[in-house]
């Protein structure tokens, strides 16, 4: 059974070309392009790991992750922005990873290999 990945990403070029990409390398991915749609997905079905963008329309990338942290420990989470830096995301969101935009597809690639440990 394929790995589960939830993306939240407000950018559809972005959010599609990661779709695609993790589609390749046989990840299930499920896109949100708003914090509305993502918060609204049933909370039972938890994947194996969450990709953030940090400026979203209508919210923050860093309060998913601090709310995640709290509801699905066990999840590591990928945080993306071109406007912050690791260590901005490291003092909000400590649990996260960070990937800077725009990033490269072998990063993202191996970042989220690393995490679900499939390296």
């Amino acid at each position: 059974m394929a790995k589960r990945i939830f993306l939240l990403e407000d950018d559809e070029g972005i959010r599609q070309v990661i779709e695609l990409i993790l589609n390749l390398e046989n990840y299930e991915v499920t896109s949100f392009e708003n914090v509305e749609k993502f918060m609204a997905a049933n909370p039972d079905d938890v994947p194996d790991l969450f990709i953030l963008d940090v400026m979203l329309p209508d919210g923050n990338g860093i309060e998913v992750c601090k709310e995640l942290s709290t509801l699905q420990k066990d999840v590591p989470v990928v945080m993306m922005s071109a406007h912050f830096t690791s260590a901005d995301i490291a003092l909000s969101c400590s649990e996260a990873s960070f990937i800077p935009k725009p990033f490269d597809l072998n990063t993202l690639i191996n970042t989220v290999k690393r995490l679900m440990k499939d390296e």
